[in-house]
């Protein structure tokens, strides 16, 4: 049947989003009207001809079809931001499962609840004259505030509003009187928010190497020539990426054209915000969830009134309304942050292709370790791969060393900290060099391991790591295998199986008792609570406040200290163990990252990494930098079990207040998912669904939670099943109960 009905979003800069008006398609656009369309609607009670933007396409109406108008056609004026802005939030509902309004709260920026930043100032009307007699009147009749005012005024002519009723003491009403009066105007001037605080000396630029060079001209090559391509940077640790992305976004700027920078994580934003003011200085700009409502808005307001040129920050960044985006970075592209875990569930990667094809710009994807992910797509000809395999610095990378934390039990020492370590942290304390401890917790909370052999209990379906939960019970989250708890390792026999539990404090205080002359800093959840608590403690450290520096993760992604030469990485296989495919993926990024913070500047460095698998081949790639043999080996085991991104996959997540109303539900989704099974003859390529099984928290705030997970190669395959399921989901579910899907998760459920 034709679609014959649009939901249109009248004035989208003015109106709130949740109020759409429904419309009837014309004869003449039925073929060619899609969602993000900006179209003429006849508005009011006068049909006033208005712009209006198109979030949905139905076949029936949702009102008296009489009442109902028609589109008046497409809007006369070429694709405006709004219109690039309302298309690429079609591209979410569509490719990530979501409502339109959920996806269009997520790429607009929010106005509500933010006033606009004013200026205020008081200015004399009179001539000098004129003001004088008033002031002799004023005094005449005591009006003592009034005459006050006014002899202020006679000296400066304007004065700033908050100093007018802060020290001179005059009260609002009393300025409004002298107003009314036309002896006084009260001047707003409407400013903006500015986040960015620096003063940041002007940096020199640097020489490009050969390799850096060749990437920036290439690129420039492309772009000039029309050529709009995806590409990847391999560069490892140390390389100069960021000032490959520097050079490319001075030329963007040259073309009249505008840069986004991606991170992963506020705790990038101050040293990336540095690099990239010395540079560019006041075209930048951050956005970023620590800002307030005021600033985000104003932030997207100067963008789109082009008072800035780049902006700064994590995934949301990539929604800033510029009109002419010319370039699109994503440093550290593998990282999981850049997953959205709230609807719509989109990967900043795919979405940020979407808006370089919106507005004609190039795409740099940037890392170390890049994600499996991106380095498929390039090693299939989806995007172009350059590599920078030397350190701007000519120091080479630091010469690791492996620690079997088994042995090191076996001989006796029950420390956190190896013999090996210890009498490096030693020996860098006494030269005045710092240290970097990273606890690799990730992954920590579930799974169980042996302390003396190693052993992880694992699903013997799945190849991942069984979680612990109440009740005595081991599960697996994919399938939903489970089997009694063990006290003793049924591989060694030792009584040294358990979960771990270690955090960044009690490290602190571990480090304290071996080396108490030593300053430490730490940095968590803990330590960086107040808006200012990344900059503050990075800075610190930055300036050799400290000689360690304790953190998890955060404190391993990108950042620059020369003077470190000496990094631990604690308890390396905590991720390795993680109930999660990728666990494999996620290791070996956080120790080639984690290793990589060392010998930065002029000295050499050094890393020890501890660990109960040595012998794994995360840990043996990680430890030589060897990023393709780990790649050729992990890309192995994905294509074995079928995995992202040789397969794709979906997550379907069902929650209910009934625990067996919610199995039920998830049943006869599954169920229909299996519907679409396919007549392919090879088993290997199949759609399959896996599951259901109760969720990795089977019940949150009284809410049973499960999931099915559903693989095929095909994305537009899983794109339809997705149709399909919203649909029943639509019949089958009360308004309590809720469907949530996934796309190639980066995080088991």
């Amino acid at each position: 049947m034709e679609k014959l009905y649009a939901d249109v979003i009248i004035d989208i800069a003015h109106e709130k989003l949740d109020r759409p008006f429904q419309y009837r398609i014309p004869e003449s656009m039925r073929d060619t009207l899609e969602e993000g369309q900006c179209v003429s609607v006849p508005f009011g009670a006068g049909n006033k001809l208005r712009k209006g933007y198109v979030v949905a396409v139905r076949n029936t109406p949702d009102w008296d079809v009489e009442k109902i108008k028609d589109i008046a056609g497409p809007a006369p004026q070429g694709v405006s931001i709004e219109e690039k802005q309302i298309r690429l939030a079609a591209f979410l509902k569509r490719n990530y499962g979501s409502t339109m309004i959920q996806a269009m709260k997520t790429v607009l920026p929010a106005r509500q609840s933010v006033r606009p930043l004013e200026k205020k100032s008081v200015r004399l009307l009179q001539d000098e004259e004129q003001a004088f007699k008033t002031m002799e009147i004023c005094l005449k009749k005591h009006q003592t505030a009034k005459a006050r005012l006014l002899r202020e005024l006679l000296e400066f002519a304007s004065l700033p509003y908050p100093l007018v009723t802060g020290k001179l003491h005059i009260s609002p009403s009393t300025i409004k009187a002298l107003e009314q009066q036309g002896i006084v105007a009260v001047e707003k001037e409407s400013r903006y928010r500015n986040p960015v605080r620096l003063k940041v000396r002007q940096d020199e630029r640097k020489t490009l190497s050969r390799e850096q060079a060749l990437i920036v001209d290439t690129v420039l090559k492309d772009f000039d020539s029309g050529s709009r391509d995806v590409y990847l940077l391999h560069g490892i640790t140390g390389s100069g990426k960021t000032e490959v992305y520097v050079c490319l976004i001075e030329e963007i700027l040259k073309r009249g054209r505008q840069a986004i920078v991606l991170i992963p994580e506020i705790a990038l934003t101050y040293q990336t915000l540095i690099r990239f003011y010395s540079r560019f200085g006041e075209q930048v700009s951050v956005l970023n969830s620590s800002l307030s409502m005021g600033e985000k808005y104003d932030q997207c307001q100067r963008a789109k009134n082009g008072e800035i040129q780049v902006i700064i920050g994590p995934r949301s960044a990539l929604f800033t309304p510029f009109p002419n985006i010319g370039l699109i970075v994503i440093d550290e592209e593998h990282e999981g942050s850049y997953k959205s875990e709230n609807s719509p569930k989109y990967h900043a990667r795919e979405t940020a292709e979407e808006v370089a094809r919106l507005h004609g710009a190039s795409l740099v994807l940037g890392s170390a370790t890049p994600s499996l992910e991106a380095y498929y797509r390039a090693m299939r000809g989806e995007y172009r791969l350059f590599t920078l395999k030397e350190r701007l610095t000519g120091g080479s990378l630091p010469a690791v060393s492996v620690v079997d934390m088994r042995e090191e039990l076996r001989q006796g020492n029950r420390s956190i900290f190896s013999r090996k370590l210890q009498e490096l942290m030693a020996d860098r304390l006494e030269k005045k060099q710092q240290i970097m401890l990273f606890l690799n917790r990730r992954g920590y909370a579930g799974f169980i391991s042996c302390r003396a052999c190693g052993h992880v209990m694992k699903c013997p379906h799945c190849d991942v790591s069984l979680s612990e939960h109440r009740g005595g019970r081991l599960i697996c989250h994919y399938c939903g295998y489970e089997e009694p708890a063990v006290r003793v390792c049924p591989q060694c026999g030792s009584r040294y199986i358990s979960g771990f539990r270690a955090g960044t404090q009690q490290i602190e205080e571990k480090l304290k008792e071996l080396y108490p002359e030593a300053s430490v800093l730490r940095m968590d959840a803990d330590t960086t609570k107040s808006k200012d608590g990344y900059e503050r403690i990075l800075s610190a450290f930055s300036a050799g406040e400290a000689d360690v520096l304790i953190g998890t993760q955060m404190i391993v992604k990108g950042h620059d200290f020369p003077n470190v030469t000496l990094v631990g990485v604690l308890a390396a296989d905590l991720s390795l163990s993680a109930g999660d495919y990728r666990a494999g993926e996620r290791t070996f990024s956080l120790l080639t990252q984690a290793v990589g913070r060392a010998g930065r500047g002029s000295l050499p460095g050094e890393a020890v990494i501890q660990t109960y698998q040595p012998e794994h081949y995360s840990v043996v790639h990680a430890a030589a930098q060897d990023y393709e043999g780990f790649y050729e080996e992990e890309i192995l085991y994905r294509e074995l079990l079928r995995y992202p991104p040789v397969c794709n996959m979906m997550a379907v997540q069902i929650f209910a207040a009934g625990e067996e109303r919610g199995k039920e539900l998830a049943e006869k989704l599954a169920e229909l998912a299996e519907s679409y099974g396919n007549e392919e003859k090879e088993m290997s390529k199949r759609l399959l669904v896996i599951g259901p099984a109760p969720a990795a928290i089977g019940k949150l705030y009284d809410i049973f939670r499960f999931v099915f997970y559903v693989k095929y190669e095909k994305y537009d395959k899983l794109v339809e099943i997705k149709d399909a399921l919203e649909e029943r989901a639509a019949l089958l579910f009360s308004a309590k109960e809720t469907l949530q899907i996934d796309f190639n998760p980066v995080n088991v459920f």
